[in-house]
């Protein structure tokens, strides 16, 4: 079987940069029997130190402060964008522009808008586009969409959906580029729901209207030094800025199926520290499932009966995926693997030329339903998914 050969650019090289380095590197360990070979090419990152570090921590053969030379690179074939949302825009639409396929790191943009403008570049220059929603390649999450979709579960009545995090919850945490508007945009709309909304379409299918409402809970923080940390790093000394986006929000969904819903998202909640999950609900059972405790799920089968209840599930290489990190049940994974899972994905569409998901058009149908949470705002009332214009 020949080999393919595909030349990875990364522009941003911050933790989800090294992140993603590790994803690509882990390809041919973790899919041996895959054909695809991504060769770490050029890596660019603002700080000059923090691109070299990462050349030579990962083994590109090119390092740059300027993220522009990653497009004009001729062995780049695919561009991995890990910035900051409000260089989304500039750098994706540019990307797609230069003829390379491009994974771009959530929400896409700081706003729908953004959003959408990008998707829609993307469309028109005919490339190859992947969105870093990890939390859909858990086995246990795999595993739930088999038995929604074999039937198992019956007609689904109900899902809740949530991502709550406390990243945020010390009042000492920095003033990081998450928390500000004209960095961010959308606060826990843009970094939390992204995920919780992508992973409810997935599951049970797309969303007909929403309401919503946000709060922001923590109103100053102190102010973070450029290019040091990160979203976790506190300090207690020096001067404060207002937070100029949400820290909470929450949503009433209803599916074109008919599904009744929930969404529910929060980055200072105390208590859960990385807990994405969902709990549905159908005519003949129900399933759970939380990221805390990524490699199982429970699982209530109503032809159980009489013993009523849920059963603990571990993940094991009868699911979806796990067998490619481990053999046995109950070894888990963890999230550098679900990385690399990804990374796998969007090489072999990259490679057959056939675009998988999720790409720009189920990040659109994400960032069509935070336009409506945020219209929601303003009327109080339900609003209908449109299309952005």
């Amino acid at each position: 079987m020949a080999t393919r050969k595909i030349g990875i650019g990364i522009i941003g090289m911050g933790w989800m940069g090294t992140v993603h380095s590790r994803a690509y590197r882990a390809i041919p360990d973790r899919f041996p029997a895959c054909d695809i070979v991504p060769e770490l090419i050029i890596c660019a990152d603002e700080q000059e130190a923090r691109a070299e570090k990462a050349r030579k921590r990962f083994g590109f053969a090119e390092c740059t402060t300027d993220w522009r030379q990653v497009l004009s690179h001729p062995e780049v074939d695919v561009v991995n964008i890990a910035t900051p949302n409000h260089l989304h825009l500039e750098q994706a639409t540019a990307a797609v522009a230069a003829g390379k396929h491009v994974l771009c790191e959530k929400p896409v943009g700081r706003n729908p808008e953004e959003t959408a403008a990008i998707a829609h570049a993307a469309e028109k220059a005919g490339v190859i586009t992947w969105v870093g929603f990890n939390y859909r390649w858990p086995p246990a999450v795999q595993r739930t969409l088999e038995l929604i979709q074999d039937g198992t579960l019956g007609q689904l009545t109900h899902y809740r959906g949530w991502f709550l995090v406390g990243y945020a919850s010390d009042p000492y945490s920095v003033l990081s580029w998450r928390l500000q508007e004209d960095l961010a945009g959308m606060g826990a709309l843009g970094d939390l729901m992204s995920h919780a909304a992508d992973m409810a379409m997935m599951l049970v299918g797309p969303i007909t209207r929403v309401i919503g409402q946000r709060e922001t809970f923590i109103k100053e923080r102190p102010v973070a030094t450029p290019g040091q940390g990160d979203h976790y790093t506190t300090n207690k000394d020096g001067p404060t800025a207002p937070v100029t986006n949400e820290d909470y929000v929450s949503a009433l969904v209803r599916f074109q199926n008919g599904v009744h819903g929930t969404l529910e998202t929060c980055r200072v909640i105390q208590g859960p520290q990385s807990e994405i999950g969902f709990s549905i609900h159908g005519t003949k059972g129900s399933i759970r499932w939380d990221f805390e405790r990524m490699n199982e799920f429970e699982l209530y089968l109503a032809k159980d009966e009489p013993e009523r209840g849920y059963r603990r599930v571990m993940t094991g290489p009868q699911h979806p995926l796990h067998a490619h990190f481990s053999p046995g049940a109950g070894i888990g994974l963890g999230y550098d693997d679900l990385k690399a899972i990804e990374a796998f994905h969007f090489m072999q569409s990259v490679a057959r030329g056939e675009q998988g998901e999720p790409g720009f058009e189920q990040v659109l149908a994400v960032a069509e339903v935070q336009s409506a949470i945020k219209r929601s705002w303003a009327s109080e009332s339900w609003e209908h998914i449109k299309p952005i214009d």
